[in-house]
C-alpha cells in the first residue's frame, strides 16, 4: 500500500493523539521532528518511505551534527523516527528497521540553571502591585515556584482544579497522568486575589482556564514566557527567565531544605527517580560554592 509522506505522517499523528492520548505540545513536536526529516527525504529525491534505508539514516543524523543540533534535539528526533516507523510497520507491513539500528548521542550532562532564593525574592518584591496586570502576574509567578509545574501543565489548568479549603491543586502531566499538589500561603493569597481580578478581566469570554490574558483569552505558553520576561525587567534583573528556572528552582530549594527524592519526584510528575536526581547535583555543586565562599581555609 503506498502512501504519500502528507497521508503517513496525517495517520500517525491522529494516532498519538487519539489512541495514545498525547498531548497537544508533544503532538505537535512530532509533527515538528517528522516534517523535518520528511523534508530531508525529498531533498535526497526519496519519495516512497518504503525506499529509506539505513544509509539515509546515518546521513540525517550526520547533516544534525553538522548543523550543531543539540544532543538532546537529535536524541528526541531519533525517537519520533523510530515510532513514526514502527507505526508504520505495524499498520501497513513497513520496514522499520533503518532507525532501530541507530544509536542515541550520549546526553550533554548539564546541570538545570535555578535561581538562588534571594534573586527570587528581589523577582516577587519588585513586581507587588494592586493593579489587575500585576495581582495576575503574581499570581502566576506564585503557583510556578509554589507547585514546580510545567508551562504546559500552568496553561491548561482550569478553575475547578484548585481546590482553596485544601490548598491543593490537580494538574494534568506528561502522559494524561494526574497529580495533586500542595501550595503554600503566599500562592493562596496570590490566587486567591486573582480570582476575583480574573472576573473583570474576562469580560464576554466564557472559558473555564484559570489564566487569561488582558484581553479575556486563555493565557498561552508564549504568553507566560512574555509576562516573565516583563516581571524580570521589572526587577532589574540582568538575566534570563524561563518557566523551567522557576521548576529547576522549586526542586533545588526542596531539596536543598531536607526534602527527600522520592517526594520531590512525585511533586513534579518524573516518570523516573533519575530524572529528579540530576537536581542532587545541582545541590551539591551548591553546597561546593557556598563552601568556597565562605569557609576561612577555602
Amino acid at each position: 500500500m503506498f502512501l504519500t509522506f502528507a497521508e503517513s505522517l496525517d495517520k500517525f499523528l491522529k494516532y498519538i493523539q487519539l489512541e495514545k492520548n498525547f498531548s497537544v505540545h508533544t503532538v505537535r513536536e512530532y509533527e515538528f521532528d517528522l516534517n523535518d526529516f520528511l523534508n530531508f527525504l525529498k531533498s535526497e529525491g526519496i519519495s516512497n518511505l518504503a525506499d529509506v534505508e539505513y544509509i539515509h539514516a546515518r546521513v540525517y543524523v550526520t547533516k544534525l551534527y553538522d548543523e550543531k543540533k543539540a544532543r538532546n534535539s537529535i536524541s528526541r528526533k531519533i525517537s519520533s523516527i523510530r515510532s513514526f516507523f514502527k507505526y508504520l510497520n505495524r499498520e501497513f507491513n513497513l520496514d522499520d528497521s533503518s532507525f532501530r539500528s541507530l544509536y542515541h548521542p550520549k546526553k550533554e550532562k548539564r546541570l538545570p540553571n535555578f535561581f538562588y532564593e534571594e534573586e527570587l525574592s528581589q523577582l516577587f518584591e519588585r513586581n507587588v502591585g494592586q493593579d489587575d496586570k500585576s495581582v495576575r502576574n503574581m499570581a502566576l509567578l506564585e503557583l510556578l515556584y509554589a507547585t514546580g509545574i510545567r508551562v504546559s501543565e500552568c496553561t491548561s489548568i482550569e478553575i475547578e482544579d484548585i481546590d482553596f479549603h485544601y490548598s491543593i491543586i490537580r494538574v494534568m502531566g506528561k502522559g494524561r497522568k494526574e497529580r495533586i499538589i500542595p501550595f503554600g500561603q503566599y500562592a493562596h493569597e496570590a490566587l486567591s486575589n486573582y480570582i476575583e481580578v480574573r472576573v473583570k478581566l474576562m469580560k464576554n469570554q466564557s472559558h473555564k482556564k484559570l489564566f487569561v490574558n488582558m484581553r479575556g483569552g486563555e493565557l498561552t505558553p508564549r504568553g507566560v514566557r512574555y509576562i516573565l520576561d516583563e516581571m524580570i525587567k521589572n526587577a532589574s534583573m540582568h538575566t534570563k527567565i524561563y518557566p523551567h528556572m522557576l521548576r529547576h528552582s522549586f526542586a533545588t530549594h526542596l531539596l536543598n531544605q531536607g526534602a527527600d527524592l522520592r517526594t520531590v519526584q512525585e511533586l513534579l510528575g518524573h516518570a523516573n527517580l533519575s530524572s529528579t536526581q540530576v537536581y542532587t547535583h545541582v545541590t551539591k555543586e551548591h553546597l561546593r560554592n557556598t563552601y568556597m565562599n565562605t569557609h576561612p581555609r577555602a
